[in-house]
């Protein structure tokens, strides 16, 4: 039972938002050293932060070909408040954010359309509510709708064996969150070593080992505790959770159209 149906449309437009979406994260090992984006490098991350929320209004349109109901939006907007909630908490904490625990397993239980939904609206209810907007934020909210898509689309399983996927997606996807991120600004972070800055025109290769040290000397020691304990947090809590989660599906029925029965009044 999924709450939000990923039809044809919304596929298309999800994968018409991923291939953007790369292009804004990979950009620095692409692009010409003459080309707009190397030249322009501290005007990048403004670009795309004006395409990417257009892009996502789009899917959010188009994943709605299945019906977003009231109930639906209800549950949305509940989970999006709890994330909004709980991110807090992890701020200035090492990278310990308890909201990833949410995300991950709402999408495994309401399907991959609702996990894109839900990680996009979360970071961007989460920025409003402590006032982190600025140009990181589509970027956030894209990678965090990776993270919720990706959750559903993981394969089939049950019991023991569902948790353990579900643990080992959520460490991959909480170390990959902080790399990806790091994308935004590295480019054209200044005053950094020879070996971790961006240098336009050197090869993929070179560059990629440059961010990859970035990551590893910058944000690693966020990024592990945030899966770690994302790891520890669906070993325990997981499996009720998403017991949870499935009967509020099936009670909801989102899958079952709305009837209207003409009755004959009775004078």
């Amino acid at each position: 039972m999924r709450a939000v149906p990923l039809g044809k449309p919304s596929a298309i437009a999800i994968a018409a938002i991923t291939v953007i979406g790369v292009i804004s994260f990979l950009w620095p090992f692409v692009a010409p050293a003459d080309s707009f984006l190397v030249m322009n490098s501290t005007e990048t991350p403004l670009l795309f932060a004006l395409i990417i929320p257009l892009l996502l209004v789009t899917v959010i349109s188009q994943i709605s070909d299945g019906g977003l109901d009231a109930k639906t939006i209800a549950l949305l907007g509940a989970l999006a408040a709890v994330i909004a909630v709980l991110r807090p908490l992890g701020a200035g904490l090492g990278g310990i954010e308890p909201i990833w625990v949410i995300l991950i397993l709402a999408g495994r239980a309401m399907g991959p359309g609702f996990g894109f939904l839900l990680g996009s609206i979360s970071l961007l209810a989460s920025a409003m509510f402590t006032g982190g907007v600025g140009p990181w934020l589509p970027f956030q909210m894209l990678a965090a709708a990776w993270v919720g898509l990706g959750a559903g689309l993981l394969p089939k399983a049950s019991g023991k064996r569902e948790l353990v996927i579900l643990s080992a997606y959520a460490a991959v996807a909480c170390v990959a969150f902080g790399f990806i991120m790091n994308l935004w600004f590295w480019p054209f972070s200044l005053n950094l070593p020879e070996q971790i800055t961006f240098t336009p025109g050197a090869s993929a290769g070179e560059n990629l080992l440059s961010w990859i040290r970035f990551s590893l000397t910058t944000s690693l020691g966020f990024d592990l505790p945030r899966a770690a304990l994302t790891v520890i947090l669906i070993a325990l809590v997981g499996s009720p959770i998403m017991k949870l989660l499935r009967r509020a599906s099936r009670k909801a029925a989102f899958d079952a159209p709305t009837v209207f029965i003409e009755t004959q009044r009775i004078s």
